[in-house]
Formats: C-alpha cells, structure tokens, sequence
C-alpha cells in the first residue's frame, strides 16, 4: 500500500510535491512570527491550586503591591551625607519612572528608637531621616537592631541597604482573573451556557492582549530602571531584584536560548554529519529537514496561540534531536543499500529506504509521543504545551521527513557515496561477539544496574532552588545573591493565622443615661482596637521567636515584630492590648502601613509573618493549640512546591500507563510476548539509570529536570524499535540462524 502510494503521487511527481510541500511549509513557517514567549511566574503554577486562590485573597487583604528591590552597597558609610544624598537622588529618579509608586529606603522609614521615646510621644509623630536630623549613630544603631530593619533594610555589616520600588497596582489583572476564576467556578457546578463560553473566550483572550501590552510597558520600565542605576555605577555596587525583572530578564534568556543554542547545534550538526558521511549533499539534507521541521512546528504553535516558556522552550532542541535522529536512520539505509547493491536505480534504493524505516519510524515516533504526552496529565500550562509542542512538532517531522528525504533522492539522482573509514565504528562488528560469548556477564552487569538505579531513585529529592537557575555573571544571579545573604532572602512564606469572633465581650444593657457616653466612646474608639488581645499577641510572639529559631529562615517580621519595638519602647514592659490599639488608631496611615498593614487584616480577624521555612506545619499544630484558632501557610514558596510536587507525582502516575500503551505499541508492532518484554525491558534499564545517576549524584528534581523521563523514554524507545525491527527482518531472513 504504502509504495503505491509513493508510486503513484510522490515519485511520478516529484517536483510537484516539492513545490506543494514547500508551500505549506512557507505557510506554516510565516505564522512562526506570532510564537508568544511568556516567562512570568504564573507559568509555574498551578492554576485550579487552592493554595492560589488563598494566595490571590490574601495578597489583596493585606494590601500587597508588586515591587522590585535594588540593593545599594556604597564605598563610603551608609549614613554619610554624600551617600544620603546619593539615595534621595536615585529614589527621585526612580519615581519619575511610569510604573512605580514610590520608594522606600532609610530615608523614608520611621525611626522609632533613635532615641527611644515614650509611646505618646510615638502616638504624636513619628519622623524619618527625610523629614529630621537625627544623632546618626543612634540611626546606625537602630536599624542594625531593630527587628523591623536588621537582615532586611539593612545587611549586618551596614555596608548594603535596600531600596523598594513599589509598582503600581494592577488592578485590570486581577480583574481579568477574578472574571475567569467565576467562570470556572461556575464550570465546576454546571454545565456553561454558550453566552458564558464566549465571555470566557474574550476574557482569555483580551488578557492575553493586555498581558503582552503590559509585558512591553514592564520591559521598558526595567530598562529606564537599570539605565538610572547605570548613572550611579560610579557611586555604589548596585544590582536590580525582583520577580518582574527575573520575568523580563527570563524572556530575553529564553529568546536568546532559542537562538544561540540553535546556532549552536546547527554548527556541532554540520561537523559531526560531515565527519560521518563526507558528504555536504547529505549535510544539506539533514540539516534542511531539521530546520523546516523545526519552523513549521514554530507556525503550528502561532497559530493556535500556544506560548513559550521556560520550560517548553527544550522542545526546539529536542525536535532537533529526534528529526536528525529519524533523518541519520534513513541515510545510513540508504547507503547500505547502495554499497550493497551497486547496479541498482535510484528508484530502488530510495523506495526500499523508506519503506524499510517506514514503520519502525512511525512506531517509534507515535511510541516517543507516548512519552511526552504523559506531560499533559500535569496540571502546570507550560508542561502540558510542552507534552503537545513536542507531540506535534516529532509528527510534524515524521511526515515532512517522509516526503522531502525521497523526493530529494529522486531529484538529485544516484550520486557516488564515500566508503566509512574503518576507524569510525570499527568496534560495532565486536559487539555481538562480546553480547553471543559474554552473556552471563552482561546479565550480571544488567542486574547490578537496575539495584544501582532502584536505590539511586530511591534517594531522588524534588528542589526550587530558583537562583541556580541563572548563570553566576547574570545579573538575576547577583541580585539575589546579594538579597539572600544580606537582606533576609528572596522566596517568602507566610503564614496566615485566623482567629475566630471574640464572644466573650460583654454587652452592656441600653441605657438612655449612657447613650451620650457610648457614642462619644465610639466615635473616638473603633471596634478594630478590640482586635489587639493579650492571648493573640502571645500566640503570634511565640510563632514568631520559633520561625526566627530556624536556621534556615532568613528575616522573618510579623506583628511581634512591632511587639518587640514597643517592648523597648516602653521601659521594657510588654505592650498590653490598650496600648496597641492606640498605635493602631493614632499611627499615621503611611507608616500604618508600613509597620502594622502588612501583618494584620483585623476586618478578617487574621495576622500574618513573611517568613522562609520548610516543615511548619507540623510544629505550627503543636504550638497552636487553641481550637478556635488556625493557620494556614501562603506565597510564592508554597506555590512552586505544589507545583513541584505535582510534576513528581505526574511521573510517578504516569510512569505505568506509559508502560502499558507501550506495551501495546510493542505487540502490535512485534506480534511477540517475549520480543515485547525485551524491549520493554531493555527502555526501562537506561531510564532507571538515569533516575539512579541522579538520586546518587544528588541532582534534584525541578522545573527544569522533571522531563528527564519523557526524554530519555523518547529517545530510548526511538532507538529500541529500530535495533529491534532490523533483528527481527534479519532473523527471519537468515531463516532463525542469529549467528
């Protein structure tokens, strides 16, 4: 069937179907323009998480704002007057940018213990080096020992501070998720009318609009940013941080990724082809049928809008890899076939290469998009693109493959071929010698590897560590490194703790005598002081001293955080619930927000600490034990490790149903129980392997590693259907004699 096909369309009308195919290809590869690349970290989550519902809540109670950090490190002292000077100048700078806010540095924040005055004299006004001069070394001391400055504000060796740019809020954002959240929330219940199908599609698709338009806006501010930076170079070691800036930064890295490392392998391709064959005629066609494999899959993804991230930017080097990988297949049949039989036409040698690759190659591509479509059980966006991207794009190859490698052949006509140098693959012939006379010893080794791999996956551990993903010189790389060692970290935990109404308030009885009193009471005193209560201050001071015990937790601040200042503040006395609430009610609503805001939502009757922290829970349950109160832990920390823990879990999950179905695709292709089990066998050893590699060598599983599997299945099964197939031709012809 399949020659008559190729007979009749193909090789009558070889030309024909070039110009057609190429036409198409064109197409395909126009569309290639509208590839999208989104590295924003909403790309790494998971979108129907809990944990990111609760997240999206808090983040608006709490009165959050996206910012960016940039980390000062002058050559004089921090409190000198030049380098004061220098800070009012590249905050005023920095504020003329169209995305900021504002911005707070030493200069803006009050000083509280410098010196320390009473809490009515706090109550009357608080100032900040901006607005009065103050003794500097009581300054000095201050934010190396206040709990609210230290690690955070200000490194130990006083010698970097850091400056937040505080970005304007995104309100149409949260706006465009809130309406899809509805949506799909509406989903869950019942079935969506075609009205609110449509307004799910304009909403998804209006956000994608809006979303471009403002990743334009937040790359032209990071670049007005660093080019204020750059104008005070000469002042201070200064390096830019934050998560827009990694998101902007990314982009450029994945673009030029996609660039430098396709150029790359296109060079390495080039010499190596050339070193195998001795041919520029077969480099040519190699490298032709990767490139437009390669494009037309980049057209497919614009087309349906389908976006490009961190971690599905690999597909470009993996399709590489599997094309030249089916194209090598068919060259070396072809020129086995050629030394083989000298007087043959053109004709012959062509059509029997490809139909005697044709099937293997089919199975091993479908089984390969096997492999990756386990990728789409995962619930991240970015996995599942890639488990498509690289479904579609090895399909894409084996049909462009399939037509352009024959017709080439066709058009080029018989060409002389160079002999391999003995030297090239001289041990190959030794081969099944060492497998026919060493096979107990292969057995063994086959054996031994499989415990190797099984304890080394055993010791297989899942990781974020975000920063390794850049390279030391980058300034991602700097930036954070700078903020996790002297600024308290860069990946926040928090901890929300909710307490239930207060029932214990005692109502008293209405009284006309009083109700001149009562409203005076209330018009001075709102209900929200009640909030401050001795056993809810102990509770979160305990919390707090416990997460600052850690080693492993940078800064942490909370509520206590302002306990502990007015402990000193107040000749070393606790401050009881009165106290507070008159901070609460007298304490201008900047510097409210600045120290009490982000750690307390009273109208939710919730506090908050901003820690770094692995294993709390459990501790947390513990020290908590009052049932009317509970917690529950946020952020960005939380978010990833779902989603860390949900790509392990996909492997895991998927790990059988890949083996079942390619189980299947072996049986149907071999029509053997025990050439199945081989193969099956002889696939899973190198995976296992790898997996053990890494377990032992300590390399862990992240956003970047965790395709490791549907790889190297891909590539293991590709390879397995090819020996395997070719075993079985030979075998058959050589009437059962494998010798």
């Amino acid at each position: 069937m399949y020659k008559k096909i190729y007979d009749t369309l193909i090789f009558k009308y070889p030309f024909l179907f070039l110009i057609v195919a190429t036409i198409f290809v064109s197409y395909l590869s126009y569309n290639a323009k509208d590839v999208q690349i989104d590295a924003s970290a909403e790309t790494l989550l998971l979108e129907d998480d809990e944990d990111l519902k609760f997240f999206r809540e808090s983040f608006k109670k709490y009165e959050n704002s996206n910012f960016l950090i940039v980390t000062f490190s002058p050559k004089k002292n921090l409190l000198d007057d030049e380098t004061l000077n220098t800070i009012k100048n590249i905050s005023n700078d920095f504020e003329k940018v169209e995305n900021i806010a504002k911005v707070d540095s030493i200069l803006t924040v009050p000083l509280l213990q410098s010196p320390i005055r009473p809490i009515s004299d706090l109550v009357a006004g608080v100032d900040s080096l901006s607005t009065k001069e103050f003794d500097k070394s009581l300054v000095e001391n201050e934010f190396l020992n206040s709990p609210l400055y230290k690690n955070a504000l200000v490194s130990a060796d006083f010698k970097t501070t850091a400056l937040i740019l505080h970005l304007k809020d995104d309100k149409k954002y949260f706006e465009f998720i809130e309406k899809r959240e509805n949506l799909l929330k509406k989903q869950d219940v019942q079935a969506l009318t075609k009205e609110d199908i449509e307004e799910l599609e304009r909403n998804n698709l209006e956000f994608k609009e809006y979303r471009e338009t403002s990743r334009v806006k937040d790359s032209k501010n990071i670049e007005d940013i660093r080019n204020i930076i750059k104008n005070y170079e000469g002042d201070a070691k200064i390096f830019l941080g934050g998560v827009s800036m990694i998101a902007n930064d990314a982009v450029h890295f994945v673009k030029n990724d996609l660039l430098i490392y396709g150029i790359s392998l296109i060079f390495i391709f080039i010499f190596v082809l050339y070193y195998i064959f001795r041919s520029f005629r077969w480099v040519f066609i190699v490298l032709f049928i990767c490139f437009i494999s390669i494009l037309s899959t980049s057209g497919i993804l614009g087309i349906f809008s389908w976006e490009v991230t961190v971690i599905s930017s690999n597909f470009v080097a993996l399709q590489l890899i599997i094309t030249m990988s089916m194209v090598v297949h068919l060259v070396e049949r072809y020129k086995e076939l050629y030394f083989k039989y000298k007087n043959a036409s053109q004709y012959k040698l062509t059509i029997n290469t490809v139909l005697s690759k044709l099937i293997p190659s089919f199975f091993a591509i479908i089984t390969t998009v096997v492999g990756f479509s386990s990728l789409v059980l995962s619930n991240i966006e970015p996995v599942i693109n890639l488990g498509l991207m690289m479904s579609v794009g090895i399909l894409v190859s084996l049909v462009l493959t399939f037509i352009y490698f024959p017709i080439f052949l066709i058009l080029i006509g018989k060409r002389a071929e160079v002999e391999k140098k003995e030297n090239i693959r001289s041990f190959i012939p030794k081969l099944p010698n060492i497998i026919i006379n060493r096979g107990k010893i292969i057995i063994t080794l086959a054996i031994l590897t499989t415990i190797f791999s099984i304890v080394g996956s055993s010791k297989i551990f899942v990781e974020n560590s975000f920063i390794n993903y850049f390279k030391s010189n980058t300034e991602i790389y700097k930036g954070m490194k700078v903020i996790d060692e002297n600024l308290g970290g860069t990946t926040p935990l928090d901890v929300i703790i909710k307490f239930k109404e207060d029932k214990n308030i005692v109502k008293i009885e209405e009284n006309s005598d009083f109700d001149d009193f009562e409203n005076e009471f209330i018009s001075k005193n709102d209900d929200k002081q009640y909030w401050f209560s001795q056993d809810k201050m102990e509770l979160i001071t305990k919390i707090h001293d416990y997460l600052d015990n850690i080693p492993e937790v940078g800064k942490v601040q909370s509520l206590a955080t302002l306990l502990k200042i007015g402990k000193t503040l107040n000749d070393n006395k606790d401050l009881d619930g009165i106290t507070l609430a008159l901070i609460y009610n007298q304490l201008p609503e900047d510097y409210k927000k600045l120290i009490l805001s982000p750690f307390v939502n009273i109208e939710a009757n919730e506090a908050r600490r901003n820690e770094l922290i692995k294993k709390i829970n459990r501790d947390l349950e513990d020290i908590i034990t009052n049932k009317d109160t509970t917690f529950r832990l946020t952020n960005l920390m939380i978010l990833y490790n779902n989603m860390l823990q949900s790509l392990f879990e996909s492997q895991i999950s998927t790990a059988g149903a890949s083996i079942f179905v390619l189980g299947i695709m072996f049986l149907i292709l071999f029509r053997n129980i025990k050439m199945v089990l081989i193969a099956l066998v002889t696939n899973l050893i190198p995976i296992s392997l790898v997996f053990g590699i890494m377990g032992w060598l300590k390399i862990p599983l992240d956003i970047m590693t965790i395709t490791i599997a549907a790889i190297a299945l891909g590539i293991a099964v590709d390879d397995t259907i090819h020996f395997m197939h070719r075993f079985d031709f030979e075998y058959k012809q050589s009437h059962g004699n494998y010798k």
